[in-house]
C-alpha cells in the first residue's frame, strides 16, 4: 500500500485513528486540525518535500535538529529525547535495491508521525488491520511498539529466503562450476553486510532502551515487556546475518577449492598426455638417425612394424600400466 506523490511534490498522508484510516494530500491546515483534536493519531508520510517537512515542523513544533536528520536520510538507528517528543530512527525491509526502508518517528503521547522515502511493506498489514477495525490506537506506546515490531519482523522472510538460496547454491557448486554462482554469492554477501550495518546498531539501541540507559517517554513496565520482545527479535536477526555471512564466505572458499581441483585435474590429464608422448618422441628421434645397423636391417615392412611401431606401442602400454598402478586415472 504505497503512498502516492503527485508531480508537484505534495505527498499523500495516511492518518490512523480509532475510527479507522483516512488519506489526504499534505495540508498544514488538516495537520493543525489533527493536533487540535483530543485523540491520539498516527500520521504516515512518504517522500515529503523539503517545504512540506518545514511546514510539518512548524505545525508540530519539531526541534530543528530532528528536522535536519529527516532532511538527510541515511541516519544511524537512534533515539533522541526532546522537550515534548522523542525522535527515533528505525529500519525495516523494502523491495528496492538496498532492501531497506528508513523510518523517522516523531513520538509523543498525543501523536506518532512517521516519515519515510521508500515503500514499507510492514505498514501495509498494519493499515489493513486498522481499516478492518482489528486494532486501535488507544495506547500510544503500544502503537509505537506495533510499528517498530512490524519493521523488525519484515527482515525475517528475507533472511529465510537467503537461507534456502544458499543451500541451493551449495548444491549447484558441486554439480558444476558456474561464474554466475560466484557473482550471486558476492551480491548476497554485500546485501548481508548492508543489513548488518543497520540491524546491529538497532539491536544495541533497544538493548540500551530496555536497560534504562536510553529512556523512552511513556514507557511502562508492561510496555517494556513488548520492547524486550523486539530486542529478542533483533538478536535473532543478528545471529542469522552472522550465520549467513559465514556461509557465504564458506561458499566462496568451496567455489575456489572446486575451481582449483578442476584445474588440477586438467593439469594432471595434460601431464599424462605429455608423459606418453615423451618416449614416443625419443623413439621417433632415435629411428630418425642414420645408423648403419638401422639402414641395413630396417628395410622391410615387418622390421618397421617391430622396431618402429612395436617399440612405441610397448612404451605406451608400460606407461599406462604404471599410471594405473599409481592411481593417476
Amino acid at each position: 500500500m504505497a503512498l502516492r506523490t503527485d508531480p508537484h511534490g505534495s505527498c499523500t498522508c495516511r492518518v490512523v485513528r480509532d475510527e479507522g484510516l483516512s488519506e489526504f494530500q499534505f495540508d498544514a491546515g488538516r495537520l493543525q486540525e489533527l493536533l487540535d483534536g483530543e485523540r491520539f493519531f498516527w500520521l504516515d508520510l512518504r517522500r515529503p518535500s523539503l517545504d512540506e517537512l518545514h511546514s510539518l515542523g512548524e505545525t508540530f513544533g519539531f526541534h530543528p535538529l530532528a528536522l535536519e536528520d529527516t532532511h538527510k536520510f541515511g541516519q544511524r538507528p537512534k533515539l533522541e529525547d526532546y522537550d515534548d517528543f522523542a525522535f527515533l530512527v528505525v529500519y525495516g525491509y523494502a523491495p528496492d535495491e538496498d532492501g531497506l526502508v528508513e523510518v523517522h518517528c516523531f513520538y509523543s503521547e498525543r501523536y506518532l508521525v512517521t516519515v519515510r522515502r521508500d515503500e514499507a511493506p510492514a505498514f501495509t498489514d498494519l493499515h489493513r488491520e486498522y481499516v478492518a477495525g482489528r486494532t486501535t490506537t488507544e495506547d500510544p506506546i503500544l502503537l509505537l511498539h506495533r510499528v517498530i515490531d512490524a519493521l523488525v519482523d519484515s527482515f525475517f522472510p528475507v533472511l529465510e529466503q537467503f537461507d534456502g538460496r544458499l543451500d541451493v547454491i551449495e548444491e549447484e557448486i558441486f554439480r558444476g562450476q558456474q561464474d554466475v554462482l560466484l557473482q550471486e554469492i558476492l551480491v548476497m554477501k554485500r546485501r548481508l553486510a548492508t543489513l548488518r550495518k543497520v540491524i546491529a546498531p538497532q539491536r544495541d539501541l533497544f538493548g540500551r532502551m530496555i536497560g534504562g540507559v536510553d529512556e523512552l517517554r511513556g514507557m511502562t513496565q508492561e510496555a517494556g515487556r513488548y520492547f524486550r520482545d523486539i530486542y529478542d527479535h533483533l538478536i535473532r536477526l543478528t545471529d542469522m546475518i552472522e550465520t549467513h555471512r559465514d556461509l557465504t564466505t564458506s561458499l566462496v572458499d568451496v567455489y575456489m577449492s572446486t575451481a582449483s581441483n578442476r584445474m588440477n585435474a586438467v593439469m594432471k590429464q595434460l601431464a599424462v598426455i605429455a608423459t606418453i608422448f615423451l618416449p614416443l618422441t625419443f623413439i621417433g628421434g632415435f629411428f630418425g638417425q642414420n645408423f648403419g645397423w638401422l639402414v641395413e636391417h630396417v628395410d622391410s615392412g615387418w622390421a618397421f612394424v617391430v622396431f618402429g611401431l612395436g617399440t612405441q606401442m610397448l612404451a605406451i602400454i608400460l606407461l599406462l600400466g604404471l599410471f594405473k598402478r599409481r592411481g593417476w586415472f
